[in-house]
């Protein structure tokens, strides 16, 4: 509830923390035996060293973003996919909370040891590069959503889900590729940053979807030519379309279809389309988008064939091994 006309500093400063004090913070304004009292009362929670709850309730997500920050100390924000998710990217692991903090400093970890059982787990990442062009202004602090994407994508368990990540936040429309790009341009040592930028660079040259990424290395890898993404096409009902990916040259057009094609609405509507195509006279391939990840050689093939057909001439000694790793 948001303090009346006649709250202090303390009620506004709780208010703004989401209830979660320093110590510091709440004897610029109390005594200590003040402050000691509310806790021995039960009033006041004391979650850890030096880091108060002004309530006694369970902590709520605000308030664990809060105690994820102000544990760790001058500096910190959330960062990662922790941050992401507070800027409105889903599908992120809501736990651990991820923290950023200045490469000088050395929070203790036997304080985020002893936080309580009602807390998230706190993992912190220490950076030498953060400029104020990074940081999200807000409570709590945070990066901007293409930094937190960027070290999201580094910080995560595997290639793909760190790909999985940065499709997620462009194709919810929270950030471009450009913001993207222009974050890895500032951090040089970022881990997995080949990675980062050639997903980047896919994103925008039209991939929408991680199965849109994967056909566009798949091809690359193959010594295929690189189709065009997401292009737009009128059918013959005047309705606009957008075909996954199109090789106009050739007049090839490849679907890589996920799993809401299954659904009897969606497969009529795919037919329809599909119709359009052939009666224009392209070739249309469909995919499956789980071939595309588990059998990229038999995807590869099969466009391969295609465009042979359509008239393509390869260049010799442009084809890579493929397999499904990575």
């Amino acid at each position: 509830m948001v303090p009346d006309d006649a709250a202090g500093a303390l009620e506004w400063l709780a208010f703004e923390q989401a209830g979660v004090l320093t110590s510091a913070q709440a004897r610029t304004v109390l005594t200590d035996g003040t402050v000691r009292g509310l806790v021995r009362s039960g009033r006041w929670r004391s979650i850890s060293r030096g880091l108060l709850l002004a309530g006694n309730g369970r902590l709520t997500r605000d308030q664990q973003l809060w105690v994820a920050v102000l544990v760790a100390g001058a500096g910190a924000v959330l960062a990662g996919a922790t941050a992401a998710a507070e800027a409105g990217v889903r599908g992120l692991r809501p736990e651990p909370l991820h923290v950023l903090v200045p490469a000088a400093r050395r929070p203790g970890r036997t304080t985020l040891r002893r936080l309580p059982i009602d807390m998230a787990a706190v993992v912190l990442h220490r950076t030498s590069v953060l400029p104020a062009a990074h940081l999200q202004v807000g409570p709590p602090p945070r990066t901007t959503t293409a930094r937190a994407l960027v070290d999201a994508a580094g910080w995560a368990s595997s290639p793909r889900v760190a790909q999985e990540m940065l499709a997620a936040g462009c194709q919810q429309r929270r950030v471009s590729p450009q913001e993207l790009a222009a974050v890895l341009e500032v951090l040089p040592r970022a881990p997995r940053r080949r990675l980062i930028r050639q997903t980047v660079d896919d994103i925008a040259g039209g991939a929408q979807a991680l199965s849109e990424i994967d056909f566009v290395r798949l091809c690359r890898r193959a010594g295929l030519p690189r189709p065009d993404l997401q292009q737009r096409r009128t059918d013959a009902a005047g309705r606009t379309r957008w075909l996954d990916a199109y090789w106009r040259e050739w007049g090839v057009h490849a679907e890589i279809d996920g799993a809401h094609h299954m659904d009897v609405r969606q497969w009529a509507a795919d037919m329809r389309r599909q119709n359009d195509v052939w009666t224009a006279g392209d070739r249309i391939l469909r995919f499956p988008a789980w071939l595309v990840r588990a059998h990229p050689e038999q995807v590869a093939d099969t466009v391969r064939r295609a465009l042979l057909a359509a008239g393509w001439r390869p260049n010799p000694g442009d084809t890579e091994t493929l397999d499904n790793s990575g």
